[in-house]
């Protein structure tokens, strides 16, 4: 059978210009390991985007598929309204060891998306039933990224995701928010004063008495090219946000479970968020599933007899999976148990100075930027302006499809090629993909 054909007969893919599979058909992988994917011919592709940033601990880890295959034997889901189960109970007591302080009572989704929502609509009510319907309004910053659904979407900014769609989005409070590479400034991040922090303030006092919460990607805005600012900005932030009365909602879908070389980003900064928002790493990219994480005061707002209405009535039908859940008590065993996030920072120094010694002298790289295991490499067309390369090049593309053609999985953003690989990968494989992106990127430069 002819399975990239009858790929295409039926599917249509995520995020994707499907007339593009018309020279580069969807590759059809049977299994994987480590941080390795196999085609159904045979072919290595190394998966050093994690495969969209959830894999964290390798494909195919023993020890989840294990826990997943011990549960799926005695229960594979309940209706979790008025029901649970040990998995999510033992999930629940082993986060609350690791979360920032405060952070205390979790409900659960079945994705990214649908815990944004829940997190706004969280806020929203909280406010409306302690006496505060006024704040109604969210703000968000720019370029961020919060996933696509309609919410979700709205306190997004990135346009590639959200242009079109303006005419249905919720009127959010945007702000323009850090750009370390591009800084009107002239700051450097590892040293400033977030001058730029002016921009929140100005927002607040002008919005603040009228805004229910504020959403961030905390210290490091994935989708807008792995943009990443000082832990300074969400110090500030947090105690602007006391004295508004907003809430600080944590998107740490992404940067979560290590992904910037602490177990939250927040922890960087020694502070914690009102709502915390939790995917992708959870189930260490095995089952869907999402938390939003909240405090105590929160969820007492919502804490009254049943027919006063005050009630969080919201839900989903996989909520609680107890194989998702499974897998979630199991990743965070491996990470206690085999030191994961310690060797992760101690293999981020290598790979941050052999992606510099390749990368900064080429001509069109502007910047090497990085945070725990993830490298972004920033093409420019002038090294001294930051100008950035003509998108209708679509220079990214050209590099991911050679790169795919040699085995390597990278899937640049836009203009930005990095690495998000999985927290086990290892230094010769770090030295094998950086030498073929290297490649690939002087091969498209040079057309």
């Amino acid at each position: 059978m002819d399975w990239q054909k009858e790929d295409l007969k039926y599917i249509w893919h995520p995020c994707s210009q499907m007339k593009d599979y018309e020279t580069l058909p969807p590759i059809v992988i049977e299994r994987g390991e480590g941080i390795n994917l196999y085609d159904i011919n045979g072919k290595c592709y190394k998966d050093v985007i994690s495969s969209w940033w959830c894999n964290l601990l390798g494909h195919a880890n023993q020890r989840i598929n294990a826990a997943v295959k011990k549960q799926i034997d005695s229960l594979e889901h309940v209706i979790f309204a008025n029901f649970t189960h040990k998995p999510a109970i033992t999930l629940c007591q082993e986060l609350a060891k690791v979360l920032p302080e405060g952070l205390c009572k979790f409900n659960f989704a079945d994705n990214g998306s649908a815990a944004i929502e829940m997190a706004l609509k969280m806020s929203f009510q909280y406010h409306y039933q302690t006496g505060h319907p006024e704040k109604k309004r969210f703000m968000a910053l720019t370029d961020a990224y919060h996933g696509e659904t309609i919410g979700a979407l709205s306190v997004g900014g990135v346009d590639l995701y959200s242009e079109l769609y303006k005419p249905i989005l919720l009127d959010v409070v945007r702000i323009e928010g850090p750009d370390c590479f591009r800084c009107p400034y002239n700051q450097c991040r590892e040293n400033c004063n977030c001058e730029c922090f002016k921009n929140a303030e100005k927002a607040f006092e002008e919005y603040g008495k009228e805004t229910a919460a504020i959403i961030v990607e905390p210290l490091l805005q994935g989708s807008a090219g792995m943009k990443i600012y000082p832990p300074l900005y969400l110090k500030k932030l947090r105690d602007l946000c006391d004295k508004f009365n907003v809430h600080l909602i944590a998107d740490e879908i992404a940067t979560g479970y290590g992904r910037t070389g602490k177990m939250f980003a927040f922890n960087h900064a020694d502070v914690s968020p009102d709502i915390m928002c939790l995917s992708k790493g959870l189930t260490g990219g095995y089952m869907p599933m999402s938390i939003a994480v909240t405090t105590q005061e929160i969820y007492d707002a919502f804490y009254d007899d049943y027919l006063k209405g005050q009630a969080f009535m919201h839900s989903h039908t996989y909520a609680g999976n107890p194989l998702a859940c499974s897998a979630a008590v199991e990743v965070l065993k491996i990470l206690r148990e085999e030191n994961i996030i310690a060797q992760a920072n101690k293999k981020a120094l290598y790979f941050n100075k052999i992606i510099k010694e390749k990368f900064l002298p080429l001509e069109n790289v502007g910047e090497v930027r990085s945070i725990g295991l993830i490298n972004a490499i920033e093409l420019v067309k002038d090294k001294k302006t930051k100008e950035p390369p003509d998108y209708r090049k679509r220079t990214g593309y050209g590099i991911y499809k050679k790169a795919l053609e040699k085995g390597v999985l990278l899937r640049p953003l836009g203009d930005v090629i990095y690495f998000n690989p999985p927290l086990v990968i290892e230094e010769n494989d770090m030295d094998y993909v950086t030498d073929i992106a290297l490649e690939c990127t002087r091969e498209i430069l040079s057309i």
